[in-house]
């Protein structure tokens, strides 16, 4: 804990600054908010927040060593949501078969649309972090007003059972919206229990009700990235505290970064520092994390023309574990998943309708697409998004 400050990968003047200012260790920076930094050092509130991003990754390892130790003063809810790897008997390392057991036990959080689960596997899956790039329109924020629905669905139906943490960048969460979502979930289980007579689900449907849903979906609105990045610092008390979380949406990751940013280098170090936390909350909690991303243009490559590709540079696509690329061809939304650890490359067609996220019951054979038609980022056309007058994707 006594690690100098002079070995972090501040830039010089902050380095002087913190010298001249008396911080010479970790311990010395510990406790401390952004702005009583910034105010102290005479530094900016981002470059406070920077030092405190670093300095925090160098105590997280010490915490979490302490909280892998036994104790008695946990909780049995808490000690479940503990990484798999504090699980372990040893208190250090699991074996891969272990690891692939535990993948398996896990349900994902379907999204009622059929293709779409195929093609994740069974839907989003917990532990990971999976991203929803798109051009406005597609249905990027529709899908992830869905999965807060889907996530409360009852075990005895298939569901997880939880709840969700849904982050509110750009003002699109509609609660009218997704109280429709709900009415047609609770209708859909409804014909299952009726169908079935079980007991269990009869039980289950008496508290899965629309309130019920629209009270387990927990908002945030953040209105700028300093805002952003404070809440997901705070996620993992609030996630331990709700332990029925089993998903967190942001929507959208690109918005509060993609302006207003003169130091591109910092902007990549926020990123990628936002990016760790989010990957440390998924695997550690065991919990969905759904993000969106915009569509910006990428102008050249090797034919000369420009393409859309996802926002956030090159560096940021290595954050998520699936991105899912969504589109528009000839009036029929696709998703094509572009990348994953586990599953091929493939294209499938989703529904948005007044119910929610469905399957697309009837397609015609203009609409049909192939992977290959869509799948290179240097390709001639752009099937990716759709054709608006006016609209006009700058950055």
């Amino acid at each position: 804990m006594q690690r100098d400050i002079g070995s972090f990968p501040f830039s010089p003047t902050v380095r002087v600054k913190l010298k001249n200012a008396g911080f010479s260790t970790v311990e010395d920076l510990t406790g401390l908010k952004p702005s009583e930094l910034s105010k102290e050092v005479g530094i900016s509130k981002e470059a406070a927040l920077e030092v405190l991003q670093l300095v925090k990754g160098e105590l997280d390892p010490v915490h979490s060593h302490q909280s892998s130790m036994p104790t008695t003063s946990k909780s049995t809810t808490s000690s479940q949501r503990l990484a798999p790897s504090q699980q372990s008997k040893t208190g250090s390392t699991l074996t891969a078969l272990d690891m692939l057991r535990q993948e398996k036990s896990h349900q994902p959080i379907v999204t009622f649309c059929q293709d779409l689960d195929e093609m994740l596997g069974g839907g989003v899956q917990l532990g990971k972090i999976t991203e929803l790039c798109g051009a406005p329109g597609v249905g990027k924020t529709q899908i992830c007003m869905q999965l807060c629905v889907d996530v409360q669905i009852p075990q005895c139906f298939g569901g997880v059972g939880g709840e969700a943490v849904y982050i509110d960048t750009e003002g699109s969460f509609i609660a009218h919206r997704v109280a429709d979502m709900a009415k047609a979930a609770v209708q859909h289980c409804t014909c299952i229990s009726a169908s079935s007579q079980s007991t269990e689900e009869q039980e289950a449907l008496s508290t899965f009700t629309v309130n019920h849903i629209l009270s387990g979906i927990h908002v945030f609105r953040c209105h700028n990235y300093t805002e952003l990045i404070a809440l997901v610092n705070l996620l993992p008390d609030f996630v331990t505290e709700k332990n029925k979380v089993h998903l967190i949406v942001i929507d959208s990751i690109a918005f509060h970064f993609r302006h207003d940013f003169d130091d591109m280098s910092l902007r990549t170090r926020l990123l990628n520092g936002l990016a760790q936390n989010l990957i440390r909350i998924a695997t550690h909690q065991n919990l969905a994390v759904v993000l969106t991303n915009q569509m910006t243009t990428k102008v050249g490559g090797h034919n000369g023309h420009s393409h859309l590709v996802p926002a956030l540079g090159e560096s940021w696509g290595h954050a998520s574990t699936i991105r899912l690329i969504l589109f528009w061809r000839n009036s029929q939304r696709y998703a094509t998943l572009y990348k994953s650890p586990s599953k091929q490359e493939m294209t499938v067609p989703y529904d948005i309708t007044l119910s929610g996220v469905r399957t697309v019951t009837q397609i015609s054979s203009e609409s049909n697409i192939s992977t290959s038609d869509h799948a290179s980022e240097d390709g001639d056309t752009n099937p990716r998004k759709r054709l608006r007058v006016g609209d006009d994707e700058s950055r």
